[in-house]
Parts: C-alpha cells; structure tokens; sequence
C-alpha cells in the first residue's frame, strides 16, 4: 500500500528537544504567546498593579512548584515566554527538570530571576500554559501505562484547543503518547463524511484513482488514513487495486470486531497498520489494545485533560 507520493518525515521519530525545535520554525510558538500576553495586558502592553506596586527597578526571584503530581511538560518553552514577555530578555532562569519527567508535589521545577514587573506580569500565562500542557502529558502518561506490554501506541486527535495545537500535542509526547497529524495540511484522512454514500464496491474503485491523483501531486504528505466502519468497509480498501493507505481507521468497533479486523488485515497480506478510535477510555483501552491494533487515537487526551495544579512563590531575602 505504499505509493511514490512524496513524503514528510515522521515527527514522532525526533527526540523532545528536536520536537520542540520544529515547533518554534512553524512559527506558532511565537504567534500564540505574543496573542497570551496581549489577551492579558493589552495593547500597548500594561500591567496595571504591578506598576503601583514595584518600581521599574525592582526585581524579584521566583519559584516554579508543582502542587500535585504530575508529568513535566513545556518547560522547554520557558525561554520563548521570557522573550515575548521581558524587554530585554534578561529574566534568568534555572529549569530544574526535563519534559517527561515525573514530578511530585512540592518540587521546584524552575527558578527565575528579574524584573520584578516583568515576571508578575508573566506569572498567570506562564502557569496557565504549563498547567495545562502537564495536565495532557499526566493523562496521556496513564493511557500509554494501560497498554504497557500490547503493541498498540497510544495518538492524539485533532481535537485541541483552537491557537494551543502545537503545544497540546507536545505535551501528549510528553506523557509517551504519539503525535497524529499535526492538521489538515500534512496528512490525508479520509473520514465518513468524505466517502458517504458510497458503496464497498465504488469505495474500492475510487481509491486507486485518489492514489493516482497523489502521486502526482507535489504536496508532501506524511500518511494517508482511510476510516472505516464496517468490516466490509475494511475489505473493499484492503482489495483496492493498487492500495493506497498507510493506516485504516477503524471507528467505533467493539474489541470483537477489532480482532476480527486484525485477522482481516493479516489474511489479506497487505501492509497496513490498523488504528481503533471511538469509545476509548481508561477502562476499555486495555481490551481494545490487546485486540493488536497497533494504533489507538484517544481524543479525551486533550479535550478533557484537567490542568496540573503549579504554582509561583516568592524567595524570601536569604532563602
């Protein structure tokens, strides 16, 4: 099922770090903290009690603590939020964890020196962000602990906040889950409402011309995914003349109808990984991965991921 179409990379196969790093190219880094901080002080930039309450030459020193347990996550964007948030760029900061890390209640986790104006001013975005991005790399940490042992990996949805996609996502890296589709732009799924009305037979007709049609194109594209939800959906793409998926989406199938699906697959001889969506939670994930779908796309990983309570406490002359 593999075509000559030209192909993006797979992010999933770059450490945090480079993830990271391709994040800030796409620009989106910059763009939403910039929006962050005028949503909060306005245009011009102003925070009003921090002017009464500090000279312009204050500075304070501040600590990042975690109020619960969690799993670490966008620390490694601190220095961007400085940037947008500090003139000079001149707050120092000690980050005393890794993304993915475990953290306990009551752990420092960074430290930060400076303009006393510039770091409250600061202070909400920062933990907003980070709250939030430890929240999803948390419970992403507890479904890819349930399928520990099966061969099923555990993806993201485009189900994200709208302007937060980049960092939800990385943040679902953090807890050991996999990036699907950054958006509409880098990878073709074809869904339910793109193929109703179609019957198995036309379904099958019509994928080799789409082949045909992506072959040609200049656009890279990093997968192509057809969903299905049937079994007799399953069959027509997998009797495609000339194939042209890399994952079958396999939607709202109960585990029976999974395994069945990935007895289908291996019969038919083509090289296809299977991927169950709808229905998942934290107690049918387990069921659902040992049916040996290899992929499992969990929507509530950032739809419903509760923030990591963090909080910022002042150093007190001599700590």
């Amino acid at each position: 099922m593999q075509s000559a179409r030209h192909r993006l990379s797979d992010p999933n196969d770059l450490s945090l770090n480079d993830f990271a790093q391709q994040l800030r190219r796409g620009g989106f880094i910059d763009r939403l903290l910039n929006l962050a901080r005028d949503e909060d002080m306005g245009v011009p930039a102003r925070d009003l009690t921090g002017e009464l309450m500090f000279a312009p030459s204050d500075t304070r020193e501040v600590l990042l603590r975690a109020r619960q347990d969690g799993i670490a996550a966008g620390l490694a964007f601190m220095p961007d939020l400085i940037a947008v948030f500090s003139a000079e760029n001149d707050i120092e900061h000690e980050i005393m964890l890794r993304d993915g890390d475990a953290v306990r209640a009551g752990v420092t986790m960074a430290r930060l020196k400076g303009n006393a104006r510039e770091i409250v001013a600061m202070e909400r975005t920062m933990l907003n962000l980070l709250s939030r991005m430890c929240g999803i790399a948390t419970l992403t940490s507890a479904y890819v602990d349930l399928v520990a042992g099966t061969s099923a990996k555990i993806c993201d949805t485009r189900k994200t906040t709208p302007g937060l996609r980049v960092l939800e996502k990385y943040a679902v890296r953090c807890g050991g889950g996999t990036t699907h589709r950054m958006g509409l732009h880098d990878a073709v799924l074809i869904k339910d409402n793109h193929i109703a009305g179609l019957s198995e037979k036309e379904l099958a007709t019509k994928l080799p011309d789409l082949t045909y049609t992506m072959t040609g194109s200049d656009a890279p594209i990093w997968f192509v995914q057809v969903e299905v939800d049937s079994l007799d959906q399953l069959r027509a793409v997998l009797s495609a003349e000339s194939g042209m998926g890399d994952i079958v989406l396999l939607d709202n199938m109960t585990p029976e109808m999974l395994r069945e699906a990935v007895a289908i697959r291996d019969e038919s001889g083509v090289r296809v990984l299977l991927e169950a969506s709808g229905g998942v939670n934290q107690r049918t994930v387990r069921a659902i991965a040992e049916t040996g779908v290899e992929r499992i796309s969990v929507g509530s990983l950032t739809h419903q991921a509760q923030s990591i309570d963090l909080g910022l406490d002042s150093v007190s002359a001599g700590a």
